[in-house]
């Protein structure tokens, strides 16, 4: 199997394109990223081009994170701050060649934010298509990010289908699946022709995949046998040295 780096979480102390390095070096097959605008496009496309890694997707803008935003699309009021988050990520990962942006939801709920949310969706979807973008959703569980919108997969689906635009998918976090409803393999097994992207990481504490409650070696080689051959997501919290973590690697690799 392959599997990409998430540098949101694992080298997050070095500047992005030494962490894309540095991913290459451990043997990840491609990244990804959270937040990168902070960093020039032009310093990732050259460290993506000197290691050969793909950078997979990135999220739009969480708004103001110290006002206690944590996505902009679904938060009746904000919707130009929504597209213009929108249109910069599509500008960043075509700049960067990524081939898919997570537009965040945000915290809220009810009829007018989904009816925002669509509405960014819906933009998005056209943004993104000439270009060979897609748009992916991410449902969070209650644990890490309480009054997020999408609370789970159904609600995701839901809208995903309502939008019927062909470059909008899911992305399946199994770690999130399995904190808010469990049954992780059987979900994906179900959901699978809409998923865009996974991601993964133990559950419950978020660690690396070789320990928790869901089976990892066994969920890759089920993966496999679905017929998936792009990168899965290390979207996992370290604790310390990314490095120490990386035991699983080489043999999640076989597979």
């Amino acid at each position: 199997m392959r599997f990409s780096a998430n540098l949101g979480f694992l080298w997050a102390d070095l500047p992005l394109p030494d962490a894309i390095h540095a991913a290459a070096a451990a043997g990840f097959d491609a990244v990804e990223c959270h937040w990168p605008y902070d960093t020039d496009p032009g310093a990732v496309r050259a460290a993506l081009g000197e290691t050969g890694l793909a950078l997979l997707g990135l999220n739009t803008r969480r708004g103001d994170p110290a006002a206690g935003d944590f996505g902009l699309s679904a938060l009746p009021g904000r919707e130009a701050e929504a597209i213009e988050a929108i249109d910069e990520a599509i500008a960043y990962a075509r700049a960067v060649g990524a081939g898919h942006v997570h537009v965040m939801a945000g915290n809220a709920s009810g009829a007018a934010a989904r009816a925002s949310f669509e509405g960014a969706l819906r933009h998005a979807c056209r943004a993104a298509a000439p270009f060979g973008i897609a748009i992916v959703i991410e449902p969070l569980n209650a644990h890490d990010a309480p009054g997020y919108f999408l609370k789970n997969t159904a609600q995701a689906i839901e809208i995903i289908e309502s939008i019927g635009a062909p470059n909008l998918n899911l992305m399946f976090d199994c770690y999130h699946v399995g904190r808010t409803e469990g049954a992780v393999e059987a979900r994906l097994r179900a959901l699978l022709p809409k998923v865009g992207h996974i991601q993964f990481a133990a559950v419950p504490d978020r660690g690396p995949p070789d320990h928790g409650a869901v089976d990892y070696p066994r969920l890759f080689q089920v993966i496999a046998g679905l017929g998936w051959d792009r990168p899965l997501g290390a979207e996992y919290r370290p604790g310390g040295d990314t490095m120490a973590t990386l035991g699983w690697l080489a043999a999640a690799r076989r597979i």
